[in-house]
């Protein structure tokens, strides 16, 4: 297993592979089928964020090639949020609970302190048990309560907000 960053020559299977974790997830902000998400689209997406120094994509490829998982890492735009980045982690379901979020995590840590971020941040659907294990495991703490942020299979459903403060 590798983690590594993404390039603009990744849009095409990052697409494919988004769109797949889409499809296998109950938690995530878009259901199966509902985002039509492009090469182009993830190609533009890629470049943008190649021209921030606050923000990445980082990628789990397995030896073969084949990606199984991704981070989008983005930071705040204004000088006074600058230092915060808000994480989204999606993996295909056959690599969950093998220790590839742990290494997603790890690798996101490392470039943020390299990059001089202070706060990492995201949200977590609260009956994401598994997710919710890994953020603490990794030192993310909950802070807050989002009620009926999100609405699944026809029932509003609470988030966490959770984050980890660097040094």
């Amino acid at each position: 297993m590798n983690i590594r960053h993404a390039t603009v020559d990744d849009a095409k299977r990052l697409a494919a592979l988004i769109l797949q974790v889409e499809s296998e997830s109950d938690y995530l902000l878009f259901e199966a089928g509902e985002r039509k998400l492009t090469p182009e689209q993830q190609r533009s997406h890629l470049e943008a964020i190649t021209n921030e120094d606050n923000a990445t994509i980082l990628l789990a490829e397995m030896d073969g090639g084949e990606l199984v998982g991704y981070l989008l890492a983005r930071g705040g735009f204004a000088r006074r949020n600058r230092h915060s980045v808000y994480t989204v982690i999606g993996l295909l379901a056959a690599f969950r609970g093998k220790g590839v979020g742990t290494m997603l995590l790890t690798e996101l840590e490392r470039w943020a302190r390299e990059k001089g971020v202070h706060r990492l941040e995201l949200t977590v659907v609260i009956d994401n048990a598994p997710a919710i294990s890994l953020y603490q495991k990794m030192g993310f703490e909950q802070e807050g309560v989002k009620r009926h942020s999100l609405n699944i299979n026809g029932r509003y459903v609470d988030e966490y907000c959770m984050a980890k403060l660097l040094s």
